[in-house]
């Protein structure tokens, strides 16, 4: 294996930041350095669309570290700073600035941007996307009892956002363009226990809608037209329709994408010397037995400890299954594994779906759990992450039983 003294992290985010912290714990002593867009050291971002929107922490709790242990580990942050373009021969990044940072092995770490609403009016003051702490500040302060606001797209980010202003007094409208919110996600029986929560909270959910045109007033939002001509009115607008995966400088270097950088189980791209975590990582995972690009904060949180220890030269491979975690008014749910729409044959549920406690299973046509949600109902996800792993034959009435313990279905 060649030497590795220099290794640059294109990143600023939680990846990153766990990515620098492992390559230390691996007692690595060469030279790291983040590249970090925003004008911030790292931080976490889900309290963007929860706690932090709601206004029930500081920022400052978000952070991945705080400044002096990067001090403290002798780990650069290139604040402010964005990789234009990357030189897998010359082994060499280029800035904004013009500078170049020259790397023995490179981690890309570039998350994921929010897709823009290509409608008329789109461009306008008061509308408002989620992936920065200045952009969550920005939907709080639409928030209030004399305020309405309007939601496009009924993802997790949408759904979460709306609870955080109903909290807060704001009057919300949610437009889905689907029969229900997270249909392709959740399929229909547990994404109508999410709907069911948001209307019995007082929003105007609007299901089957197409938005034509942003309306404006002066140059700001004014509301929202529909296909059909109806207008719903908002003093301020969050279009949350998903995101897409930063990888214009990996596409240019000639390093293979496809939704995402391909990573082998390893975390390591086309090119050897180039891993790619978080995000952007469409990666061959070897329980799944295929490859998957996860777009939540657990997979940034695990992934870089493999990354870290496979560009040092160790044989290892990331196994963790994708997680994820939402809190919405008095729901909090957790979710593992992974069951593509369409992959899965039946649901099944232990508990009770009325009373919003209960844990949802995806099985495939052979009675294999491909995922499963706890929703109100807590420490079941270390029972139940083996049975997915080991690809288990369940029998589905024992599994919907809760007298039946985990461990002997």
């Amino acid at each position: 294996m060649n030497t590795v003294n220099n290794i640059v992290v294109v990143g600023g985010g939680i990846a990153a930041a766990k990515t620098a912290e492992a390559l230390r714990a691996k007692d690595y002593t060469g030279t790291i350095t983040l590249v970090a867009a925003e004008m911030h050291l790292p931080y976490e971002r889900p309290a963007l669309s929860k706690d932090y929107l709601a206004g029930k922490a500081s920022f400052e709790a978000s952070l991945v570290h705080p400044a002096d242990w990067y001090r403290d580990n002798e780990i650069v942050v290139r604040e402010g700073a964005t990789a234009v373009s990357l030189d897998t021969e010359a082994h060499s990044v280029t800035l904004d600035d013009g500078s170049q940072l020259p790397y023995d092995k490179l981690v890309l770490a570039t998350g994921s941007v929010a897709r823009r609403l290509p409608v008329d009016g789109a461009d306008a003051d008061g509308i408002h996307y989620l992936r920065t702490v200045e952009e969550s500040d920005a939907i709080h302060a639409t928030f209030g009892a004399d305020k309405k606001l309007v939601i496009i797209g009924g993802g997790w980010i949408g759904l979460e956002v709306a609870a955080a202003a109903r909290a807060a007094g704001t009057s919300v409208s949610i437009l889905e363009g689907g029969p229900v919110p997270l249909l392709r996600v959740l399929g229909e029986e547990i994404a109508r226990v999410f709907a069911d929560l948001h209307t019995s909270h007082g929003v105007d959910l609007r299901a089957d809608v197409k938005v034509e045109a942003i309306t404006t007033q002066d140059g700001h939002a004014a509301g929202v037209r529909l296909e059909g001509g109806e207008v719903v009115s908002a003093d301020a607008i969050v279009i949350g329709i998903g995101v897409t995966p930063v990888v214009g400088i990996a596409v240019d270097a000639g390093i293979a994408v496809d939704d995402g950088v391909l990573v082998d189980a390893s975390l390591r791209s086309s090119d050897p010397d180039v891993y790619a975590v978080g995000d952007i990582a469409n990666h061959q995972h070897p329980v799944l037995g295929h490859r998957v690009r996860v777009e939540h904060w657990a997979t940034a949180l695990n992934q870089p400890a493999s990354a870290a220890a496979a560009l040092l030269g160790e044989d290892v491979q990331y196994t963790e299954l994708p997680y994820f975690f939402s809190d919405q008014y008095d729901l909090g749910c957790e979710y593992i594994g992974y069951a593509a729409p369409g992959a899965y044959e039946q649901v099944v549920i232990r508990g009770s779906l009325a009373d919003r406690e209960f844990v949802a299973f995806w099985l495939d046509g052979e009675h294999r759990i491909l995922a499963a949600m706890n929703v109100n109902v807590w420490d079941v996800i270390d029972e139940i992450k083996p049975l997915i792993a080991g690809h288990t034959v369940v029998d589905p009435d024992r599994l919907a039983d809760p007298e039946v313990a985990y461990a002997q279905l």
